[in-house]
């Protein structure tokens, strides 16, 4: 099959989206990586060093502003390499852990049907992308964060946060203005904008646990 027949048989596979914290796991798995990569001490210490940023989100609501000053306390000035290498091993410790079985069945029937899976997220995707690989993705949409010319982390967002309608832009960006789900799933005010993009929206359809 030449290049242009793949793509025509590719436009009629489903398009389906996920998002990730809260769907296709029971918690956020930003603050769970966090955790476990600093510990229960550095964690605590390190929000703790992050209240005039919470108290502040208590007046602008701006969950942008409040993830950067958490990648910047957390993550800012490290190396691309290494955090991509701690998100692998964490995938391989907490995945069985926080991925949730119903959400993870629904994955695999779409996945028998040959759709196009696409994750969608605020979480950072050098955190999610393991995840994301293990569980046979066609494509991750998520948080970027900036990398600098040494390839470190300078602790700033690289657009916006991928929330709400910037989950839309993005899948517009990406399969133009007029793309359409066959079914997306979500769980928070954050992913109404996408499910109304959907054939089926499942809003909070998935609550078992681990």
């Amino acid at each position: 099959m030449n290049d242009a027949s793949c793509q025509r048989a590719d436009q009629f596979r489903p398009l389906v989206a996920f998002d990730f914290d809260g769907t296709l796991t029971w918690r956020d798995s930003f603050r769970a990586f966090l955790a476990w990569k600093t510990g229960s001490c550095g964690y605590a210490l390190g929000l703790a060093k992050l209240a005039p940023e919470v108290l502040g989100w208590l007046s602008h609501h701006d969950r942008g502003r409040l993830k950067t000053a958490m990648v910047r306390r957390f993550l800012g000035g490290a190396h691309r390499e290494e955090i991509e290498a701690e998100a692998r091993a964490f995938a391989t410790d907490q995945a069985q852990d926080l991925l949730r079985p119903d959400a993870l069945r629904m994955w695999r029937q779409w996945q028998a049907r040959s759709a196009r899976l696409i994750i969608v997220t605020a979480s950072p995707e050098i955190i999610v992308a393991p995840f994301a690989h293990g569980l046979g993705a066609d494509m991750l949409i998520g948080t970027r964060l900036v990398i600098d010319a040494d390839d470190r982390l300078t602790g700033d967002l690289s657009g916006s946060n991928c929330r709400g309608p910037e989950k839309v832009a993005r899948l517009r960006d990406i399969f133009g203005n007029d793309v359409r789900l066959e079914a997306a799933y979500g769980d928070s005010a954050g992913d109404l904008e996408m499910l109304a993009l959907a054939e089926e929206a499942g809003m909070k359809v998935f609550g078992a646990r681990p």
